[in-house]
């Protein structure tokens, strides 16, 4: 069995993270999206993978290499211009050659979902699409089907007159002919894979595999953190944190800092002491957490540091990134804007980007983000949106 994994977007609404790395290497749960993925695929079977690459590749090349730490042969597909998920799909023509699975680069799903797909495939030589419930629909692809037949794909419905309960769950199986469909198909723009099968449905079966087993959407911030959360949860971490004492310590001071065990954390990680890290949260390697701080439900990325006091809920903490000593970042639910698009009664704090610096005391809104080495001055209080490389200054 081979694979094309699509992992070529940018990810625009998960900046400021996906300006320093492609979307699909943002982490979750300590590892890359895109090796969550790959993980998946080996556990269904497969030993060949296609990456179709494009923002920061390079980031995507250097962790994944040439598969072998996975056992596997992986290689490389450029798509130079984000021109669609159809466009990202055509990229990789030369190099597949015979029937194939294909899939989103951003969508953490279970091995088992792969397998059925390939397996409709198999037997009936139709192309095949896993689709899945979830609670807003309208929110994704909508599906109409025909007992295990899909009848019809619509990736913009409207919440009204959505009669269906399924979506495209990103995976596929297909044969060489589907890049002819691709290349028939009229595109302005974009090129959606969707769009391509909609113009197949009135001539060729396209068999619907349902799946109701883990489907992970990562396209928001608040997506990283419920993501993160689930997956700490069903893999059950057991987090190998050091607990040194700070420097500077009384010596023979044997308080140890309560770390749960919904928690995974990376190399070197220092969590001082009367510091409270609590389930769903996840510390890159050489991250810090001070003394007196709380964490919960939250990601920290490589060396970034909370300082004495901090607490930090339901949010992103960059890579390298500082939040000061009795800072709060407030989580719960909240509306945030991205984009032209309002989301309501979402639970997120927070995005910190790479490198930024928040100071003592600061009060960061619910909803807000913070910019790559932006700059937070001590006391202030952060709404909205901050530009990297800002300068929030009081008053």
């Amino acid at each position: 069995m081979q694979a094309v994994v699509l992992a070529a977007g940018k990810g625009e609404r998960l900046w400021p993270l996906t300006e320093n790395r492609p979307k699909p290497m943002v982490p979750v749960a300590n590892q890359p999206i895109l090796e969550h993925i790959v993980d998946a695929l080996v556990s269904a079977g497969v030993t060949r993978v296609m990456l179709v690459v494009g923002s920061n590749r390079e980031r995507v090349q250097r962790h994944f290499e040439d598969g072998s730490r996975w056992g596997i042969e992986i290689s490389y597909v450029v798509q130079d211009r984000q021109l669609g998920t159809g466009h990202a799909l055509a990229q990789a023509e030369s190099v597949v050659g015979e029937s194939f699975v294909a899939l989103n680069g951003d969508r953490v799903i279970d091995a088992s979902l792969v397998e059925d797909v390939w397996e409709c495939h198999r037997e009936s030589g139709d192309s095949a699409m896993g689709v899945t419930q979830v609670e807003t629909p309208s929110a994704y692809g909508v599906v109409d089907l025909d007992g295990g037949t899909v009848t019809d794909i619509d990736e913009q419905p409207v919440p009204e007159l959505v009669a269906s309960e399924y979506i495209n769950a990103g995976v596929y199986a297909f044969g060489p002919s589907v890049f002819a469909a691709i290349r028939r198909t009229d595109s302005y723009g974009e090129l959606a894979l969707t769009d391509a099968l909609g113009e197949q449905l009135a001539d060729h079966e396209l068999r619907a595999v349902r799946y109701d087993g883990r489907w992970l959407d990562v396209s928001e911030p608040w997506d990283l953190v419920a993501a993160n959360s689930a997956l700490i949860t069903e893999q059950r971490f057991d987090p190998p944190v050091e607990r040194r004492k700070p420097r500077g310590s009384v010596p023979g001071d044997d308080q140890q800092a309560p770390v749960g065990g919904g928690t995974v954390c990376g190399e070197g990680v220092i969590v001082h002491p009367q510091a409270v890290v609590r389930n769903g949260v996840a510390l890159g390697d050489n991250v810090t957490v001070g003394a007196n701080a709380v964490i919960e439900q939250s990601i920290l990325l490589p060396d970034s540091t909370v300082n004495p006091g901090a607490v930090v809920n339901d949010s992103i903490v960059g890579a390298n990134a500082t939040i000061g000593a009795n800072t709060t970042v407030e989580g719960g639910q909240t509306d945030v804007v991205l984009g032209d698009t309002v989301h309501q009664g979402v639970r997120f704090g927070a995005l910190v980007g790479d490198n930024a610096e928040v100071g003592a005391g600061v009060t960061v809104a619910p909803g807000s983000i913070v910019g790559n080495s932006a700059v937070v001055d001590s006391a202030t209080v952060v709404t909205g949106r901050v530009d990297d490389q800002a300068h929030v200054t009081r008053g």
